[in-house]
């Protein structure tokens, strides 16, 4: 008969992390100020974004983009980007403790985002794939994260911030940088974003992780406590 797995999973495991969180009027407090501050800044995107999508001016040429053809990129494009919202989702809600460091690292890249897009208005790349959405979920998706809000790519730069987040967990590393290369693909065979918007998406979110880093250090020490509580798990075991 085959051995009972050593480390089954067990909900208790949840409803343990859920009574320490409430149990500190700290953690669900910066929780719930974190999640202002992380709507604050899709506001922020979802606004510079309505702004950049009026101001644009004409598009420009680009060095891979008029050397390849344009594909149908539509649902990988808007499904792979709420997967993404989702699957971080499920994380935070797994281990709430996690919550204001990642929240707040996600803000400033919005924030910081939203700054960018403000200052670029180049048009989209003449032919590009169209996104259109048909729902009301999607409609509202559009507004807040489908506009002509080009530099620099959030669909690039939004998992790779999450890789660097989740850097010592290498299951998750790995995802989230598969992720954000998959997605950085999206947008290109799609004609979507500009090469420029993509590449410097990478260089840029590593600039706010280590600003997050010196932003919010007890958060992110309360980060790695949780991590360090449960090595095994955390493994990925």
């Amino acid at each position: 008969m085959a051995k009972p797995s050593q480390r089954p999973w067990k909900l208790d495991i949840v409803s343990r992390r859920y009574a320490e969180f409430f149990g500190l009027t700290d953690h669900w407090f910066s929780a719930a100020a974190a999640i202002l501050v992380f709507a604050a800044s899709i506001y922020a995107n979802y606004m510079a974004s309505a702004y950049a999508t009026v101001a644009a001016s004409n598009s420009v040429t680009d060095l891979i983009l008029d050397h390849t053809a344009v594909f149908d990129v539509d649902g990988y494009f808007v499904y792979g980007a709420v997967a993404l919202i989702a699957f971080i989702l499920l994380l935070l809600l797994l281990r709430p403790k996690r919550i204001t460091f990642t929240l707040h690292s996600l803000a400033l890249f919005f924030f910081i985002r939203a700054g960018f897009i403000t200052l670029t208005h180049i048009g989209p790349y003449p032919v590009h794939t169209a996104i259109q959405f048909t729902s009301s979920i999607g409609i509202f998706l559009s507004k807040v994260f489908f506009g002509d809000d080009l530099f620099f790519s959030g669909h690039t730069g939004a998992p790779f911030l999450m890789a660097l987040v989740y850097w010592r967990e290498h299951w998750l590393r790995y995802i989230f940088l598969a992720w954000s290369v998959f997605l950085a693909g999206v947008v290109l065979l799609g004609h979507i974003h500009y090469s420029i918007d993509v590449a410097s998406a990478f260089f840029i979110t590593f600039t706010i992780y280590h600003i997050a880093l010196w932003l919010f250090p007890q958060e992110h020490a309360a980060f790695l406590k949780d991590e360090a509580r449960h090595p095994i798990e955390v493994a990925g075991n």
